[in-house]
């Protein structure tokens, strides 16, 4: 008497993609529940097992479906918003800020669905995902029928879904305990990476994944800055400082490592971490070339992501599959780096084993979950089809192969999709909703690119108030009156600094925008030394609120923000049509005068030289209170001994 199963498939030449790559030319496999019951030659399978449902696979390819290592499946509805640019301006200067505005539960489960049909549609059965509400997305996965390892974003400073890394945390804690030991969704926690975090939070997040023992997911030197900055303010490139904060503890999934070295990658080997390779990704940021033959060599699991959808641009997994050959073989110049058998690998039972769910999905063994995919390889793109080599097969998938190949997919023992209809989505749907939300960020960008102080709102960290400040400038005959006259006894000093500062200004097409200042403030100590450097962002006023008697003037429209990003990221991300720099030697210091505070700067201008200036300026929130600092800005240039000199009524900027 035959055993039953529930569903039997016939016909098909299976690419069990096992750690011996066994094939059945002829072959056949039996399913029952979500789990295969067996696999091996047809007439074997047929003889031993009986279903209800029979499908003949017409002679097509069985296979693993794709596994996806590593992306952001909400950013679907971010696709082809910002490219062409370099990675810290696009995630910093329009995905961020994009994101900061519109990511909310219900855009994270449209996106995560729109990338669920692209997934079933091209053959990947799972994936890796870390982003915000992944809650959200690890519902709408379900709901898809797809498989995914799903890490809940945690970061340094707030995000769509947590105001703080500990809500992020408790977030992440919360999010796993609800998920863990879901049939398709198995819940992970994800600190960004290690420019994001702080060694507290890496420390936390590999706690709490030891605690469920439950995947852990982060980027690891994606670019070469990122391990440049690294070594400059930890003294150790990045896999060493993450180790430090017992990152390891846990099962890690460790993205791109692109900038990593032979030490490193033992690293990660003994700490069995996987890695996810995202070459469409890391080619279109220019982020580099991973190593990737190196690492596998070395034993490392290196599974095949697409990264983001706003990254890439799509979430084709053949197309990735045969761009890592291809860049393989390119890095290394030797054609037989990464052959095809092993690149499939890669992006099957080798990517499952980096998301540590090889033990479930990967391969078409007996008793690891039904999740595989029926793959034509008639039509004309990939014809003829020789049989000589045993491996034809994966170099004809890899090399020759499309997406639009799958005609089929399972996944726990459901079908997905049959004959290339879709069975759990509506597509047609899931388009209109995308194009309402495009529709949204197109007005919001719009608006923002009209405005240099949106912009520097958008980056985060502004200051949002306007600064006004009361002020009088004077070019000095004789600068050597000035300090002796601060010892007055009507006035009280409350400190005194020096600075070297190095001003750069950006303008713009349209006047009424103000200019933009980076500046590089250099704070020299009592020995002469720079003890430490500031940079920060203001933006100007194009003109003055007012003036009073003797070119004292109020000044508006000061709007600050720090400059964490270099001077060529704001170059890139502002565009100004013209720069003028300035730099300058200044001594600071801030009274107190009839109760009122000012600050005195006696300022050197060495580029352009133009000379010694005294400032005198103070912060004001009325008129009333304007005119009565005018009036004792005055009385200080006399209490100073500048009782002759022109009066500047305009920024040094405009004086270059």
């Amino acid at each position: 008497m035959k055993n039953t199963a529930d569903v039997l498939l016939i016909n098909a030449h299976i690419l069990t993609m096992d750690e011996e790559l066994t094939q059945y030319r002829h072959g056949a496999l039996a399913v029952k529940n979500d789990s295969i019951l067996a696999v091996g030659p047809e007439a074997e399978i047929k003889a031993e097992y009986d279903a209800p449902q029979v499908v003949d696979c017409g002679g097509k390819i069985l296979m693993p479906g794709l596994v996806n290592a590593h992306t952001h499946v909400p950013m679907t509805l971010l696709r082809g918003l910002a490219d062409d640019l370099r990675l810290d301006v696009w995630l910093m200067g329009y995905m961020w800020p994009v994101e900061r505005e519109f990511v909310s539960p219900e855009f994270c489960r449209l996106g995560t669905l729109i990338a669920c049909a692209e997934f079933i549609r091209s053959g990947v059965t799972a994936f890796a995902d870390m982003y915000f509400f992944e809650d959200d997305v690890a519902q709408a996965t379900a709901e898809a029928g797809l498989r995914g390892v799903c890490g809940q974003s945690v970061l340094k400073f707030p995000t769509s879904d947590a105001p703080s890394f500990e809500d992020g945390l408790a977030r992440a804690r919360t999010f796993i305990q609800k998920w863990k030991g879901h049939p398709l969704i198995v819940p992970s926690v994800a600190p960004h990476a290690p420019y994001t975090t702080t060694p507290e939070i890496l420390k936390a997040c590999a706690q709490l994944a030891a605690e469920f023992d439950v995947p852990l997911q982060i980027h690891i030197s994606e670019t070469a800055l990122e391990v440049e900055n690294m070594r400059e303010e930890n003294g150790m490139p990045v896999v060493p400082y993450v180790k430090k904060q017992g990152l390891f503890d846990a099962k890690v999934l460790a993205a791109h490592c692109v900038h990593i070295d032979e030490g490193e990658m033992r690293t990660l080997q003994h700490a069995r971490a996987g890695v996810a390779h995202n070459p469409s990704s890391n080619l279109k940021l220019a982020s580099g070339f991973a190593p990737v033959s190196k690492m596998l060599e070395t034993g490392l699991n290196v599974g095949i992501g697409t990264d983001g959808p706003a990254s890439n641009n799509d979430l084709d997994m053949f197309e990735e599959v045969r761009l890592a050959a291809f860049l393989a073989k390119t890095v290394s110049n030797d054609p037989t780096s990464l052959p095809a058998p092993q690149a499939l690998a890669m992006a099957t039972r080798i990517g499952a084993q980096a998301m540590h769910i090889g033990d479930i999905t990967g391969s078409l063994v007996p008793g690891k979950r039904a999740d595989l995919i029926l793959f034509d390889l008639s039509p004309l793109h990939n014809s003829p089809r020789f049989e000589r080599d045993p491996n034809g097969a994966y170099a004809q998938i890899v090399y020759a192969g499309k997406s639009t190949d799958v005609t089929d997919v399972m996944v726990n023992g459901k079908w997905l999709m049959r004959d290339r209809q879709m069975l759990t989505l509506n597509e047609a749907e899931l388009l209109a909703q995308a194009a309402a939300y495009a529709h949204k960020i197109d007005a919001f960008l719009t608006a923002r690119e009209q405005s240099v102080l949106s912009k520097l709102i958008a980056l985060g960290g502004s200051s949002e108030e306007e600064s006004y400040e009361v002020q009088v400038k004077v070019k000095l005959q004789d600068p050597a009156r000035v300090k002796p006259a601060l010892s007055s006894p009507e006035l009280e000093i409350v400190y005194a600094r020096h600075y070297r500062q190095y001003d750069i200004y950006f303008s713009f097409d349209d006047p009424s925008q103000g200019r933009l200042r980076y500046r590089e403030d250099d704070i020299i100590d009592a020995k002469g030394k720079v003890g430490n450097v500031r940079t920060r962002l203001t933006l100007l006023g194009e003109n003055r609120e007012g003036g009073f008697d003797q070119d004292v003037l109020l000044s508006r429209s000061r709007y600050l923000a720090p400059a964490t990003q270099t001077l060529r990221f704001y170059r890139e991300y502002f565009k100004p049509v013209d720069e003028k720099v300035v730099e300058k030697d200044r001594l600071r210091w801030l009274v107190k005068y009839k109760n009122e505070e000012f600050y005195i700067n006696l300022d050197t201008i060495e580029r352009p030289d133009m000379g010694q200036f005294l400032e005198i300026k103070s912060r004001t929130w009325s008129r009333k209170d304007a005119q009565q600092k005018a009036k004792l800005s005055v009385e200080l240039l006399t209490l100073l001994g500048v009782t002759e000199g022109e009066h500047i009524t305009s920024d040094y900027v405009a004086l270059a």
